[in-house]
């Protein structure tokens, strides 16, 4: 059966594939190869949408998973309520665990861990924006800056890691943990008693 062709063109198709691709396997282990039989874009096409090769493609990649996240975050952020927020967003990322049957992780933290230089400086980039608006969100429900930065700086770090606890678990029950602890600890920032789970939040699909 021939491959559907992809609406947003070759480019768009690789890119995505290329995401996909870095969630399961890390950044070493994707080639163009991989790329262009997910895809289904022409061999030709390579060279004309990525001149910069592999190292191009990757970067653009993990630009473009950044700004999805970002996107999401920014929803579950607009939530009034900062126990709600978080709550939304860990539902957000356990929906993404269990579609790709707990096989997947951060494209994000895959490219920061991996071999090609820009596309970590692009992840880099994506955890500073994920800070920002976490600060932001802090300091507008009542939290001092510099309390802010730090709690920000705990909270991605936290759910990164709780990602990667869950995929290898293959519940979401350490999200759940770990979006409790920042609930009390988010609280404690704003000056506003923790608010017991469960927290009826609004979907974040």
């Amino acid at each position: 059966m021939p491959r559907r062709k992809d609406p947003d063109g070759p480019r768009a198709a690789m890119i995505r594939s290329a995401i996909s691709l870095i969630r399961r396997r890390g950044v070493a282990a994707v080639s163009f190869a991989d790329v262009l039989n997910a895809s289904g874009a022409p061999r030709g096409s390579v060279y004309h949408h990525f001149p910069g090769g592999r190292a191009q493609l990757v970067t653009e990649a993990t630009r473009v998973a950044g700004d999805r996240v970002t996107g999401q975050l920014t929803e579950a952020l607009g939530i009034p309520d900062t126990a709600a927020a978080l709550r939304a967003l860990a539902d957000t990322l356990a929906r993404g665990l269990d579609r790709g049957d707990y096989a997947v992780g951060c494209p994000i933290a895959a490219a920061a861990l991996g071999n090609e230089p820009d596309a970590v400086t692009a992840a880099g980039a994506a955890f500073d924006t994920w800070r920002d608006l976490i600060v932001g969100k802090l300091v507008r429900d009542g939290a001092a800056p510099e309390r802010a930065r730090s709690v920000a700086v705990l909270v991605v770090s936290a759910l990164e890691g709780a990602l990667v606890l869950a995929r290898t678990e293959r519940t979401p029950a350490a999200l759940d943990t770990v979006v409790d602890e920042l609930n009390v600890l988010c609280r404690s920032a704003i000056g506003t008693a923790p608010v017991p789970w469960p927290v009826t939040a609004p979907d974040a699909s």
